[in-house]
C-alpha cells in the first residue's frame, strides 16, 4: 500500500465518518452496536468522533456487527491501516519545537513496559552522554536547550525496574565518530555501565563474521502496540498490528546476531580502548 502524507493526516476523520455512516445506514444505535461488539458505548462514541483511532480488530468487529458486504470491508480495512499510520516530518517538528517530540516520546515511555530499540547508525538519547545529546542537535539551527534538557530527563525511565528494555546497536551505531575520541570512549563506557542494569539487555552486532540480514532503518517497538521507524527526513509511527508484528520479527532476527552480557561488554570495552589509544 502506498501512503500519501495528506492521506495519513485525513484518514482518521474519514474512518470515523465512514463507520458512523455505516452504523446509521444499518439503523443501529451506538449502544446496540457496542453490545454486539462487546465494547462500551463510550468507545464507539470516541471512535465515531475521531477521538480514538480503532485497531484493525476493532474495525473488523464493527463491520461484522453491521453485516457489511465483503467489498466494503476491504475498503474500510485499508482505510483503517492508513489511519493507524502517522508520518512526522522533521521540518514540522522543528517548527513546533523539538521539545514537543521529546514530550511525545516520554508519553510512549510512560504507557509502555516492554521496549525494543534497534539502533543502526547512532546511539539513542536514552543511552547518550550529555555531550552526545548536544552533538546530535548541533546541526539544527536555533536554541535547543529545552529539547536537550528533556532528552536527559527522559533517561530516568531506565531506572524504573517495572519497565524492561532491550537495546541492539550495530557496530556503526556504537563506533561512529560523532564526538572527539576521548568523548566517544566515555560514551561507550556509558553503554557498558547501562548494560549492567537489571532491567536492561544491551547487545551489539559487530561487523565481523556473517550477517544474514541487512537492516535499513533505526526503529523502536513499544510493547506490541506501536512501532516507530526513523528516516533521514522524519519518522513513521505504525499502530497496525501487522506492521508492529513485522518489526518485532525483524528485531528477533537481529537479536540472534547480537552479543549480550559479558561478550557484549567485552566488545564495547575494546572499542572504547581503541578510541583512547
Amino acid at each position: 500500500m502506498t501512503f500519501e502524507p495528506e492521506e495519513l493526516g485525513q484518514s482518521r476523520a474519514d474512518l470515523a465518518d465512514t463507520l458512523k455512516t455505516l452504523r446509521k445506514r444499518a439503523g443501529m444505535t451506538q449502544t446496540r452496536l457496542a453490545q454486539r461488539c462487546n465494547m462500551s458505548q463510550t468507545k464507539i462514541s470516541n471512535i465515531e468522533g475521531a477521538k480514538l483511532t480503532p485497531s484493525l480488530v476493532d474495525v473488523e468487529l464493527i463491520l461484522r456487527a453491521l453485516d457489511a458486504p465483503p467489498e466494503l470491508v476491504s475498503q474500510v480495512v485499508a482505510l483503517t491501516r492508513t489511519a493507524n499510520t502517522e508520518w512526522q516530518d522533521v521540518w514540522s517538528q522543528r517548527r513546533t519545537g523539538l521539545e514537543k517530540k521529546q514530550n511525545e516520546l516520554a508519553g510512549f515511555e510512560q504507557h509502555s513496559t516492554e521496549f525494543r530499540y534497534f539502533l543502526l547508525s547512532m546511539v539513542t538519547g536514552l543511552l547518550a552522554t550529555p555531550e552526545y545529546v548536544r552533538a546530535s542537535l548541533a546541526h539544527i539551527p536555533g536554541d535547543h536547550s529545552k529539547a536537550i534538557t528533556k532528552k536527559l530527563e527522559r533517561q530516568s525511565v531506565l531506572y524504573d525496574t517495572s519497565k524492561h528494555f532491550t537495546f541492539i546497536l550495530t557496530e556503526q551505531a556504537a563506533r561512529w565518530p560523532f564526538l572527539p575520541a576521548p568523548a566517544m570512549a566515555m560514551q561507550i563506557d556509558r553503554l557498558v555501565s547501562i548494560s549492567r542494569f537489571p532491567n536492561i539487555r544491551l547487545g551489539v552486532i559487530p561487523l565481523s563474521g556473517h550477517l544474514p540480514v541487512c537492516p535499513l532503518n533505526t526503529f523502536t517497538v513499544y510493547d506490541t502496540r506501536i512501532a516507530t521507524v526513523e528516516t533521514s527526513t522524519g519518522a513513521m509511527v505504525f499502530r497496525d498490528h501487522r506492521d508492529v508484528s513485522a518489526y518485532l520479527n525483524e528485531f528477533t532476527t537481529y537479536e540472534a546476531c547480537a552479543l549480550f552480557g559479558e561478550e557484549g561488554r567485552e566488545q564495547l570495552s575494546q572499542w572504547a580502548d581503541q578510541f583512547r589509544s
